[in-house]
């Protein structure tokens, strides 16, 4: 029945003179998802994007797949119809009713787009006509233009289309049409959702993971390669970078105050994942962060860690409550993976009586105590980075 799908999007429609970049970024992004699935092709047309689908094509295969691109505010499994005279217009919109409503026992109504200008019939004549023409074919039908059951919508372009079914997309904007951004990703319940919000806004992602041996496990570091290939499903593949932090943490616990090492630790992951940041041309961070969750992430905590920065830091979770994070991880399915008890770098090292409201005067004062080795330390650390090839 379903030879092709319709993909409608919302946010793309209201661009300039420009939108023909982010329509192209998501024919590319559908293509993509649908790449090792078959042979479908992908295209575009006034407004719409289109994927024709290969004989013997997995119905939900597709849809799976197609529910995970931003950018797609909803989808359409359509019968085409290759003749736009009204005798087959007419007559495979009734086949498409009749195959897909056994029981007509309802109430419909008849929507039409005439993308094509030159058809004969404007599109509330197609309403009317094709209505009239449903409800000689089909007796028990009844029409209610107001709150019908079935919205039976048909669309004439240079092949005709029927459709009653619409499913949700994920809406935002296509991955790769706002730049790249460097996701400090950790096995906790957070970052993951920060790195999928951030892509529904059209960023691609590259990550960074701290590892700390042999405080944190070989199981750690799995834990969140699991977790950035399920991200990944969203955002396309992604280069993790896994960096060894360990020299660095025991450094900075033994040179600094103690209520002060969440601060400073971070203040050095921002550093390096900067650096790593520049070499893969991205535009700025992501971090998990949100305003109040942990000591260490009250406003004057962020002004101290935004301070290392040059890049801009974004934060998609700021005014977020953990709830909320929390229902967001369980849609993307990552709750799961993030909840598995293995600890990462930042729980290890934790002061028990952290610093609320550090002074960035006081915290540089602390931060002289390491400038003995710590420049060379973080090379060391960037020149033995593991990289993950995330897909």
């Amino acid at each position: 029945m379903f030879k092709a799908f319709l993909i409608k999007y919302a946010e793309i429609g209201l661009k300039g003179n420009n939108r023909y970049i982010f329509e192209n970024a998501l024919r590319d992004r559908v293509q993509e998802a649908l790449n090792g699935l078959g042979e479908y092709m992908v295209s575009k047309e006034q407004g719409r994007i289109f994927v024709e689908c290969p004989d013997g094509y997995d119905y939900e295969e597709t849809v799976a797949a197609l529910k995970k691109v931003f950018g797609i505010s909803s989808l359409c499994p359509v019968a085409v119809i290759e003749s736009s005279e009204w005798e087959s217009l007419t007559q495979g919109v009734g086949d498409y009713v009749e195959m897909m409503y056994p029981d007509r026992n309802f109430t419909f109504k008849v929507e039409a787009k005439r993308a094509d200008k030159n058809y004969p019939y404007t599109s509330p004549e197609i309403c009317i006509e094709m209505g009239a023409y449903l409800l000689h074919r089909f007796p028990e039908l009844q029409v209610d233009v107001h709150e019908p059951s079935v919205r039976v919508t048909v669309e004439v372009r240079t092949k005709c289309y029927v459709y009653s079914i619409i499913i949700p997309g994920l809406g935002g904007m296509p991955v790769g049409c706002n730049g790249k951004a460097m996701l400090l990703l950790s096995g906790g319940i957070d970052s993951p959702v920060a790195g999928y919000m951030l892509s529904k806004r059209g960023v691609s992602l590259a990550a960074t993971y701290f590892h700390a041996p042999p405080y944190t496990s070989d199981r750690a570091k799995q834990k969140v390669v699991d977790l950035a290939t399920i991200v990944s499903k969203y955002t396309g593949p992604m280069k993790l970078f896994v960096v060894n932090f360990t020299d660095i943490q025991l450094y900075i616990y033994d040179q600094c105050p103690h209520e002060e090492l969440t601060i400073i630790m971070r203040r050095y992951m921002m550093k390096i994942a900067e650096k790593l940041a520049e070499q893969e041309n991205c535009l700025g961070l992501i971090t998990g962060e949100s305003l109040g969750q942990v000591a260490s992430q009250t406003m004057q905590g962020l002004a101290a860690t935004n301070e290392v920065c040059n890049m801009p830091v974004y934060r998609p979770l700021i005014a977020f409550d953990k709830k909320d994070i929390v229902e967001i991880a369980k849609e993307i399915n990552t709750f799961e993976t993030s909840i598995q008890p293995f600890e990462d770098c930042c729980t290890i090292f934790v002061a028990k009586h952290p610093v609320t409201k550090p002074s960035i005067k006081v915290i540089k004062r602390s931060e002289e105590k390491l400038e003995e080795k710590i420049n060379e330390m973080i090379e060391t650390a960037l020149n033995t980075v593991e990289i993950v090839n995330v897909k």
